[in-house]
C-alpha cells in the first residue's frame, strides 16, 4: 500500500463511478428484454438465498 499514491485513488474512484453509470445505463437499456426473458428469476434467486441461509443457520446443529 505504500506505493499507491493519490493519483491511483483518484483513478480508482473515477473508474468505479463511470463503471457503475455504465452498468445502470446498460440495464435500463435492456429492461424490456429482461422482463420478457427473465420473468421468474427473482423467485429462483430468492429460493437459493433462503436455502443457503437455512443451511448457514443449522450448520452447527447437524454436526
Amino acid at each position: 500500500m505504500k506505493n499507491i499514491g493519490p493519483g491511483h485513488w483518484v483513478f480508482a474512484g473515477v473508474f468505479a463511478v463511470v463503471f457503475l453509470l455504465f452498468l445502470v445505463w446498460a440495464y435500463r437499456k435492456d429492461l424490456k428484454t429482461h422482463k420478457i426473458h427473465y420473468k421468474g428469476s427473482f423467485g429462483f434467486i430468492l429460493a437459493i438465498v433462503v436455502v443457503m441461509f437455512v443451511i448457514w443457520v443449522f450448520r452447527g446443529y447437524f454436526n
